[in-house]
């Protein structure tokens, strides 16, 4: 018996629809439960900085750090979510406040031959220092002028970073004996509760069953809101990772120009950065699993879906495979191992972003995403 192509069109096609609207939800799914831990971490570490803060102790001191660097690895995983509008970077959004580098450090605290630098040695500037102040006075003269966020609290437990083969070795004295040791405790504690503040802000809005982004996203039209999560992957992987993150720090050889620079743990934020784009393509993120975009891909363009998929483990497994530290793998001769594998990375994320882009725009999806700022 033959079917015609007209009845057979007409079957799959509320399926793919349906498909549409089920990866939209489940990707809210993901986000939220990617936010959650998020969130979790995040009020372990200001736990742990609150019992600093109030008897600070060289042992409570280097768990701040070791759970500063746990707390990064979901957030790493959420930054897939950005570069469409959405909650944490829409005009009212958080992300300059949550992760904004590269910082100057000489804006909050001392740095090497300016003893006196920051708005922790500035009680002109910040008679006192707490969140609302801090809140205000971020990114006030410039979009480096840093004293919230992530890396605000890195360099606070770190500071500068002049070493090849360890991270910052800021004195746990700063937060005892030394000048301003109050104001800069102070600073710590601030730094973290906006943190917490802000990702609870953030995990509210994906959650179901609220008045909230995520009840937006789902109802428009599932077409619509694709657009955004393939614009997210493809901005994070070509415009973020390959030409700001990898790029920028490959071609100046600038210990300034790595994400995490003061903890040496850039290496962990480009490995966790691609797990969240795994994370959308294969629609899983720890319990919560489901279809991911790869899903949707192998129903449009199965060939290219199998590449996507191909290219996102070589991508995970080349940026495993940078030397650490980050800051010493970009210095050297062109062909020295570590700048020959970072360029590697790079090439292999502009390849998904190109892939990704063929995928919304070239196939029968037929989508227009963002492929740079």
């Amino acid at each position: 018996m033959k079917i015609s192509l007209q009845l057979l069109l007409f079957s799959i096609t509320p399926c793919l629809a349906s498909l549409k609207e089920e990866l939209v939800e489940h990707y809210a799914d993901v986000l939220h439960a990617t936010y959650r831990q998020t969130l979790g971490e995040a009020k372990i570490l200001d736990e742990m900085i609150g019992d600093f803060v109030g008897k600070p102790t060289g042992e409570r001191f280097l768990k701040i750090k070791a759970q500063w660097i746990k707390s990064r690895l979901p957030y790493s995983q959420t930054e897939v979510a950005r570069f469409y509008d959405g909650p944490i970077d829409d005009e009212n959004g958080f992300e300059g406040w949550i992760n904004a580098w590269p910082i100057d450090e000489a804006y909050l605290d001392y740095v090497r031959g300016k003893p006196e630098s920051g708005l922790i040695n500035n009680s002109a500037k910040a008679r006192g220092i707490d969140e609302e102040t801090l809140f205000e006075l971020n990114e006030q003269g410039g979009e480096a002028d840093i004293c919230t966020g992530y890396h605000a609290i890195e360099f606070l437990l770190w500071g500068q970073d002049f070493f090849e083969n360890s991270p910052g070795q800021r004195p746990f004295a700063d937060y005892t004996s030394e000048k301003n040791a109050k104001r800069r405790r102070d600073a710590l504690q601030a730094c973290s509760r906006l943190l917490v503040t802000h990702l609870s802000t953030l995990a509210a809005e994906w959650s179901p069953e609220k008045e909230n982004y995520r009840d937006r996203f789902t109802s428009a039209p599932a077409g619509q809101s694709l657009s955004k999560i393939l614009t997210g992957m493809s901005m994070l992987s070509g415009f973020e990772l390959a030409s700001e993150r990898l790029a920028v720090a490959y071609d100046t050889r600038n210990q300034e120009d790595e994400h995490s620079c003061f903890s040496d743990t850039t290496h962990l934020d480009l490995c966790y950065n691609i797990k969240g784009i795994q994370n959308v393509w294969r629609g899983e993120f720890q319990a919560v699993k489901g279809p991911g975009i790869r899903k949707l891909a192998e129903a449009a363009a199965p060939a290219l879906a199998a590449e996507i998929t191909r290219n996102l483990d070589q991508c995970l497994l080349l940026a495993e495979g940078i030397p650490v530290p980050f800051d010493q793998a970009v210095r050297g001769e062109e062909d020295a191992p570590g700048r020959v594998k970072i360029l590697k990375c790079i090439e292999s994320l502009e390849h998904l972003n190109q892939n990704l882009l063929i995928l919304a725009e070239k196939t029968s999806l037929g989508m227009s995403i963002k492929a740079s700022q």
